[in-house]
């Protein structure tokens, strides 16, 4: 008997239907002989719905609340999957993250995960339940609820399968594995049949949709192997797994974009110590992610510094830094949200000259500019504007022959 770790995302529990086709593949799990654990989003659509609400009610809605409002879209789809599970004659129980429980710190809206208790799944499991858990959500030390960030059922799932020492993490999307990029984008794209953990999470973090970065993350750091599958078909898959031989061929698994990206810029800084410490601590207070930083060369002891955050925190991050150039003795804050980011990915990058080359290359003979760089040992990133987002994916899935499968 193994342990089996579902995830099924909004897509695949959009309508009561749907669900009675999740609940198909559960069963199926479960005549097999496995003990199963369902992890849930809310419906496709129903957190933004909830989140338009809290921003109706008010511009700037108490995390908290919000936390507690965002939440609930879980609840619905949990608890449906239970009923029609039970109603076909298997035992399933729903649980909510805080009575799981879901220990996280206090970060409403991006919250991390510190500990999960495991004895009541344990306990039902041991009496043939299918226990079906409701992700994306926790408490902190003071049961206020908490939230994980976008995509942070897949979190919720990893999470499970480590504490759970599960034998399988099957994360079931409305796509039937990762491929080289965004096939809605590319005709061209290819479906990979197994990815090394960094390179996952250096696709997930810029701009892939697939998986959410922390999941992989935590899957690399506990060792859990996912599947990514879709729940609509039994074909293809994609395994997430450690670097292996095979992988290490490949110069290049994959191209990403990512449209939620704006830039700030800061112009004429003062160029002296602290200062940066100065530009970036209050973002970090409120939890802002900063993603790529450029400074440009000091004149005359005055210089600009660039950077990029989500357009999500475009709004807060502006007022928080305009109130900090004042300080701080700057001229202006100009921002740009009419950019994305698009990156290559890939093991083999680190033992292969000339690759950057040959992105920068195959973007200039398009015309495109590129405002901004960041590399890794297996990614390089570029700031460029968003009207040429899937042109660049196009020539750069050319240039790199990403169509064609390593034999």
């Amino acid at each position: 008997m193994a342990l089996v770790v579902q995830k099924f995302g909004g897509t695949s529990v959009a309508d009561v239907d749907k669900i009675k086709n999740v609940a198909a593949k559960v069963i199926r799990e479960k005549k097999a002989g496995n003990e199963v654990v369902v992890v849930l989003s809310a419906m496709s659509g129903e957190t933004d719905k909830l989140i338009a609400l809290a921003h109706k009610a008010t511009e700037f809605p108490d995390e908290r609340e919000y936390d507690a409002l965002i939440s609930t879209g879980e609840q619905v789809t949990v608890t449906l999957l239970a009923i029609v599970l039970n109603s076909l004659g298997y035992r399933a129980k729903s649980f909510l993250g805080s009575q799981v429980k879901f220990l996280t710190d206090n970060a409403h809206k991006r919250a991390r995960i510190l500990s999960v208790d495991t004895e009541i799944i344990r306990k039902e499991l041991k009496q043939g339940t299918i226990v079906v858990v409701a992700g994306f959500q926790g408490v902190d030390k003071d049961n206020n609820i908490t939230t994980l960030g976008r995509g942070g059922s897949d979190t919720s799932a990893v999470a499970l399968a480590a504490v759970l020492n599960a034998d399988q993490c099957d994360i079931y999307t409305d796509v039937d594995g990762v491929y080289t990029t965004d096939p809605n984008i590319c005709n061209k794209a290819r479906r990979i049949d197994k990815i090394s953990y960094d390179e996952m999470l250096e696709m997930a973090m810029t701009g892939a949709k697939v998986l959410q970065p922390r999941s992989v993350e935590m899957a690399k750091k506990y060792d859990v192997p996912i599947y990514v599958k879709s729940t609509f078909s039994d074909e293809g898959g994609t395994l997430v797994t450690k670097e292996d031989k095979d992988m290490e061929r490949e110069i290049l698994s994959g191209i990403t974009y990512d449209r939620d990206q704006a830039k700030i810029t800061v112009v004429h800084v003062p160029d002296k110590p602290g200062v940066a410490a100065k530009l970036f601590t209050p973002l970090s207070q409120q939890n802002i992610i900063v993603d790529m930083i450029i400074q440009n060369v000091s004149l005359e002891g005055f210089t600009d510094v660039t950077f990029t955050v989500s357009k999500k925190d475009l709004t807060e991050a502006q007022k928080i830094i305009q109130k900090t150039a004042e300080t701080i003795g700057a001229k202006k804050v100009e921002v740009d949200d009419q950019v994305s980011k698009v990156s290559i990915i890939g093991v083999g990058m680190a033992s292969h000259a000339g690759v950057a080359a040959k992105m920068f290359s195959a973007l200039a003979d398009e015309g495109i500019n590129i405002m901004m760089i960041s590399t890794s040992e297996i990614k390089i990133s570029c700031i460029i504007q968003r009207k040429y987002t899937e042109l660049a994916i196009m020539v750069l899935h050319d240039t790199f022959g990403l169509e064609k499968k390593s034999s």
